[in-house]
């Protein structure tokens, strides 16, 4: 199957309702309006695979960037398709959410959260913001270094205040993230 195919699929499953959601909540055409349910549909179909997640991201279409996340091998995904797909994300949504995510789960999450969360682009800083937050949800405790997620959120004290709303959304989150799923960090978070 290729992303022209799925592509081709998706189209009857849009709604022009659920189109108005996703633009009225930050989304940029194009978009179809296939909700989520129908996404998950072809997931299980597809399974994971990774050149097929590339090539539906690579659409530009809000929805086949959400469902390239869901079908992402995130064991293939390199730094460098993971920082195109930064680049290429159709809105803030889908950065902070798809790629953060396939990034968190991959072997770059860390090395690329820290390097993003020093921009000065919103959308960048926020994605790697939202890359922290899904790691310490999905790496196991003792595999996490807690000095750096002491320091991680000491940065967050002192300087939330000072970013854009969508950054100090996300450093919130991975505050949120921080006290839920590192229970050694808990009472500082």
């Amino acid at each position: 199957m290729t992303a022209t195919e799925i592509v081709k699929q998706l189209q009857p499953l849009s709604t022009d309702s659920y189109k108005r959601i996703l633009l009225n909540h930050g989304a940029r055409e194009p978009v179809l309006g296939v909700k989520i349910e129908e996404l998950k549909k072809i997931q299980k179909r597809v399974k994971n695979n990774y050149r097929l997640a590339c090539d539906l991201y690579d659409t530009g279409i809000y929805d086949a960037q959400y469902l390239a996340g869901l079908i992402a091998d995130e064991t293939q995904m390199t730094k460098k398709d993971l920082r195109h797909w930064l680049a290429k994300g159709n809105c803030l949504s889908i950065c902070g959410t798809v790629v953060a995510w396939v990034a968190a789960e991959s072997r770059h999450g860390r090395e690329l959260a820290l390097d993003w969360i020093e921009s000065k682009k919103e959308i960048t800083a926020q994605t790697g913001w939202a890359t922290l937050g899904g790691l310490v949800a999905v790496t196991d405790d003792s595999a996490l270094d807690l000095d750096e997620l002491k320091r991680l959120l000491e940065r967050v004290e002192q300087t939330i205040h000072q970013q854009p709303n969508y950054v100090r959304y996300t450093m919130n989150a991975f505050v949120i993230a921080l006290g839920t799923y590192v229970p050694a960090l808990t009472q500082e978070a």
